[in-house]
């Protein structure tokens, strides 16, 4: 059924079909009754449940930064199943992101890329968006909640040597709404943004906000997401900086700027231009970053894998190369709602 829903969205604009959709979405879970028959539908298998980061996720299958900016849809990604979403990435300041079109398919490889450029509504209105949700799951007393994860990044017109204000703003303003932060440092859609993966700049940003941490009444994990294009001399300092100042984990991988293997065309793929690609092309190389760090560090730190999940058997395959969750998103857009019942359907079996 989804597929044929699928190839009518895909006749049109990727970023409004993925807002009418949503939208759409948050119309059905206002009517109760509807809503119930949507959660009973998308119900994943209710004994995946683990104790990550000293989090308690009601299932492994979480979905990644970027769909969900502005902690919009949180009560319709529940109601899909989802263990855990990560809003964001979300900036000190509200900013437009980079201009339209900023969204392609690629159906031939199932892939996207992007180049969003980090569009979001700023920190104080996240947050206070975030806080309403946090009230309301207070009053449902809901055991079984959903994990919220903060990704977090910088300006576009913050210079980097500055970078590290920003990440410790957004850190302070969301520290009361989220369960564990992500550090943006690896979208390749932020000019320079990328360089702030070298050792020294990476160790001033996260060396603050362990300072910052460990100032609050409850501390917050937190966790780097990587990009997949660095070398294992540079993952191996970001190895080294993560035992060094006791980070709480790494998210494997982010957007490639490669552009290797794809069966869609180069005239196709210059007129889309720069982005980071995601999806099925990126799951070999994300899934070897994923087994060399939890080799390196033996298990030591946790690790979020993303990349190229589309199925049990990709969930299966990051959770084998030592992942302890696994996070979707183009497979979402190409999978459809079932994405999340499916795979932990499949993974109750192997489990």
């Amino acid at each position: 059924m989804y597929q044929l829903i699928r190839a009518f969205l895909f006749l049109f604009d990727p970023e409004k079909v993925h807002y009418f959709s949503m939208n759409s979405l948050r119309l059905f879970c206002k009517v109760g009754f509807i809503k119930k028959i949507i959660a009973k539908t998308f119900k994943p298998a209710s004994h995946l449940s683990s104790s990550i980061f000293d989090l308690r996720f009601k299932n492994p299958v979480g979905l990644g930064a970027g769909f969900d900016k502005n902690a919009m849809y949180l009560t319709e990604l529940e109601t899909l199943g989802f263990g855990f979403v990560e809003i964001g990435t979300v900036t000190p300041l509200p900013q437009q992101g980079n201009d339209k079109p900023r969204l392609f398919r690629l159906p031939k490889d199932k892939a996207l890329i992007n180049r969003m450029g980090f569009n979001n509504d700023g920190a104080e209105a996240i947050a206070e968006r975030l806080k309403k949700w946090n009230n309301k799951q207070r009053t449902t007393n809901n055991e079984q909640r959903l994990m919220i994860g903060g990704n977090i990044g910088k300006n576009k017109v913050t210079p980097n040597e500055d970078a590290w204000k920003d990440y410790e703003i957004c850190f302070n303003i969301l520290h009361d709404y989220v369960d564990y932060f992500v550090v943006n440092v690896s979208s390749p859609n932020t000019p320079g943004l990328r360089e702030l993966q070298e050792k020294d700049s990476l160790k001033k940003i996260l060396t603050n906000l362990q300072i910052q941490n460990s100032k609050k009444q409850n501390p917050k994990p937190i966790l780097l997401k990587i990009a997949p294009d660095l070398t294992l001399e540079q993952i191996g300092d970001v190895i080294d900086l993560a035992l060094e100042i006791k980070l709480d984990g790494l998210v494997a991988t982010n957007t490639t700027i490669s552009r290797d293997k794809l069966i869609t065309n180069d005239l196709q793929l210059a007129i889309i231009g720069a982005g980071g690609l995601s999806g099925k092309p990126i799951k070999e190389k994300s899934t070897e970053i994923v087994k060399y760090i939890c080799q390196k560090t033996n298990g030591k730190i946790p690790v979020i894998a993303s990349g190229g999940i589309f199925t049990a058997a990709d969930a299966q395959e990051k959770i084998n190369a030592g992942a302890s969750l696994v996070q979707v998103w183009t497979g979402f857009i190409y999978e459809g709602p079932s994405i999340v019942k499916n795979i932990c359907k499949d993974l109750s079996l192997k489990n």
